[in-house]
């Protein structure tokens, strides 16, 4: 099972839509992955609620809201045939509580948008998570979005130069589409939606699903490093 958190807690940065379409992908995929919202403002919740019973299955968890009828720990569970698990996250989260936030997380998505206030944002992000969370570079769990860019621009260049600096890898550029506005009012992702209206979209999220599945590669690979290998014949 892949834990993909995606945080960023400057709000605005792109963090639901980028949790609600990667779990729309691997719901066409064949999973059924779930969904965990911990944002109180809901907005993955109420893009699941607007999914259809014909489309791919996602599981979904409010993870904000406090239930008195069920333990935490029953609300929190992960169905047994959800390969994955997308972490939703809220804005402005406190830097002393990325430790516990990251500590089970196997890749880390950080959204940024190309802004002089959000570039600062990031850079703090970033920061936290080296620093406070103790997330090391070379487990290479970080991974930078850069979201909503056009790429004709002055400050989309000069996003590309800070990001260059942080030494961690940008795995996705995501162009401002209203593919994604569209999406998000349907309930629905790109990777649901006709290829021809969105062939440019799905080609920007190409490094981004590749970067997760070699990580899921590795992880399956480091959990069973003998498997696919023939023993040794016994002779007598």
């Amino acid at each position: 099972m892949q834990r993909i958190l995606v945080l960023n807690p400057k709000g605005g940065s792109g963090k639901t839509t980028i949790a609600t379409n990667l779990a729309s992908y691997f719901a066409i995929s064949g999973d059924r992955p779930l969904l965990q919202d911990n944002d109180p403002q809901a907005s993955s919740t109420r893009w699941l609620k607007k999914r259809k019973p014909d489309q791919p299955f996602i599981h979904g968890v409010a993870a904000f809201e406090r239930n008195s009828r069920m333990t935490r720990a029953w609300q929190m569970r992960i169905p047994p045939d959800a390969a994955h698990v997308i972490v939703d996250t809220p804005a402005a989260v406190p830097a002393q509580d990325m430790p516990d936030m990251t500590k089970n997380a196997d890749a880390i998505i950080v959204p940024v948008l190309p802004s002089d206030i959000d570039i600062h944002a990031c850079s703090k992000c970033i920061a936290d998570l080296l620093l406070i969370a103790k997330v090391r570079r070379d487990e290479y769990r970080i991974g930078v979005v850069a979201n909503r860019v056009k790429r004709n621009t002055v400050i989309y260049q000069s996003l590309m130069r800070f990001l260059e600096t942080l030494r961690i890898p940008v795995i996705a550029t995501l162009r401002d589409s209203q593919n994604y506005v569209r999406a998000a009012e349907q309930g629905t992702g790109i990777h649901e939606m006709k290829r021809y209206v969105v062939e440019q979209d799905l080609e920007d999220w190409l490094p981004m699903l590749a970067w997760l599945k070699a990580k899921e590669d590795k992880a399956k690979e480091a959990a069973h490093p003998n498997e696919g290998i023939n023993p040794l014949p016994v002779t007598a």
